[in-house]
Order: C-alpha cells, then sequence, then structure tokens
C-alpha cells in the first residue's frame, strides 16, 4: 500500500514536471508571412507585457519634429532597441517576444498614409533574422496621433518563456 502511494505520488510529481516543461509553441502562417498566425503559451509561463515604447531622437539635442526622429522605418528600428533594452533588464531577449501590438501614425511625406512597408522593413531587423530566427503574433494599426507629433510609432511587446 505505501510503495503504491509513494509510486503514485512520484508519478504525479513527473507529470507536474512535464506540464511545466512545455514549450511556447508559435503557430506559423505560410510563406510570404512574416507574423505568426497566433501563440499558444503553456500554463506555469512567465509572461512580461511592456507598456507602449516609442521612438528616441536621432541626436538628443533636437526633440521637435519629425525630422528629429526619422521616418517610420528609423522610428521602428529605435523602438525596438528600447523595447530590446527593456526585456534585457528583465531578463528576457528580442526572441522571447510573442506578441506585438504596432500603432502607426500616417505620415504627412506619404498624404498621411501609414509606411507600413518602413514599419516591416525595421521589424524585419529584428525578426525573422539569423540572429532571431522568431517571428511573432502581431497587430498592426493606423491611429490618428501618438503622445507627441513628432512619433509615427509606438510597440507594445509581450515576451514569454516557459518554465
Amino acid at each position: 500500500m505505501i510503495r503504491h502511494l509513494v509510486l503514485t505520488t512520484v508519478a504525479a510529481a513527473l507529470s507536474l514536471g512535464v506540464a511545466h516543461a512545455q514549450s511556447i509553441v508559435r503557430h506559423t502562417n505560410p510563406p510570404p508571412a512574416i507574423i505568426l498566425s497566433g501563440v499558444t503559451i503553456p500554463p506555469g509561463a512567465e509572461v512580461l507585457m511592456l507598456s507602449g515604447q516609442l521612438a528616441s531622437p536621432i541626436d538628443p539635442a533636437k526633440t521637435e519634429g519629425i525630422e528629429a526622429y526619422g521616418d517610420t522605418k528609423t522610428q521602428t528600428v529605435s523602438t525596438f532597441r528600447k523595447i530590446e533594452a527593456a526585456l534585457a533588464k528583465q531578463g528576457y531577449a528580442m526572441s522571447d517576444v510573442v506578441k506585438l501590438t504596432v500603432f502607426v501614425v500616417g505620415d504627412p511625406k506619404l498624404g498621411g498614409k501609414m509606411d507600413f512597408a518602413g514599419f516591416n522593413a525595421g521589424y524585419r531587423e529584428f525578426f525573422g533574422t539569423a540572429a532571431n530566427p522568431n517571428l511573432v503574433a502581431r497587430s498592426t494599426v493606423q491611429v490618428a496621433a501618438l503622445a507627441g507629433p513628432q512619433f509615427l510609432i509606438e510597440i507594445e511587446a509581450t515576451a514569454a518563456k516557459a518554465k
């Protein structure tokens, strides 16, 4: 009886360990898609949600106008660098990002339309690369404005690590 109880307890503990060892599953889209159709995060995974991040000025001495922050691609790269640094402070990497929500302001140089190609060019420098082959689930929407008239992009990131 005691032997059966010990074996049952050990089996239960092992099965819990297997449940916690599950991986994050990235559900791919067929090529040429550069985003996932979704992500499954297993129970017990650690999840980090970052607030929206904005670009830094190209020259810290100049902070007025869109030109001080650059076009959509330039602002995208700057914003992803800030996200990369914020993740690192919490022990995460860009490869742990599973979801992005992207807010893009229409570029006056494009007649008020968002520069989706410029955003994607910046995105491709961080995701689906040799250094980080992972893609993410993503929503990208055009908005009327952000926190300041100089900003063309704001990005929220969610990262997860399976235990």
